[in-house]
Order: structure tokens, then sequence, then C-alpha cells
């Protein structure tokens, strides 16, 4: 079974940087397409970073603070957040997808918090 584990959330203070990572297993190919998103508490899940192909994409409140960026060879997407707010806290998720498939991940929480 396909799976995309994710790591690397907690708890940081505002300001603060949190480095995801969402790693594919049990899949000898490589994403078209991978993203992040999130989910905040009472509100709609919505696209943070994405990367097709090379070409990454990010929401307005992600330019210039976060970063997303992938291994082909270990098939795992980064999240590189820096200058966190408390408005960035929510749910994170991954998402692969290749051809018509699509897979996500299980979600790690941040919480940006002092």
């Amino acid at each position: 079974q396909v799976q995309l584990v994710e790591s690397g959330g907690g708890l940081v203070q505002p300001g603060g940087s949190l480095r995801l990572s969402c790693a594919a297993s049990g899949t000898r190919f490589i994403f078209n397409a991978m993203s992040w998103h999130r989910q905040a508490p009472g509100k709609e899940r919505e696209l943070v970073a994405g990367m097709i192909g090379s070409r990454p994409t990010y929401a307005d409140t992600a330019k210039g603070r976060f970063t997303i960026s992938r291994d082909n060879a270990k098939n795992t997407v980064y999240l590189q957040m820096n200058s966190l707010k408390p408005e960035d806290t929510a749910v994170y998720y991954c998402r692969g997808a290749v051809g018509t498939n699509e897979f996500w991940g299980q979600g790690t929480q941040v919480t940006v918090s002092s």
C-alpha cells in the first residue's frame, strides 16, 4: 500500500521555524505532483504550497516564508516554514499525485503559540 508518512510538526513560538517532511513508501514511482495543505479548526482545507514537476507554487500567505522542495531519490517532499505566525496553526497534510491516483498523508499538527 502506498503511504505518505509525515513528520516534523510540533509546537513553536511565533517567528520560529519548522521543517515538515513527507516520505512516500510502498511505491517505486515518483509523484508527478506533490503539495502541502492545511486545515485549521472551523476552516476549510487550503493549499499552502505545491510542486508540479519541479515548479513550485505557493499560497499568498506562504510566499516569502515557506519553501517547498523534494528529493526524488528519497521520494520525499519537504516544507520549510519560517517566520511562523499563530494563524499558521493547523493540521498540515501532504498530498501526492501521479496520473489519476491521489494519496494523502495522515496530517501533522503545527501549533504556533507563545
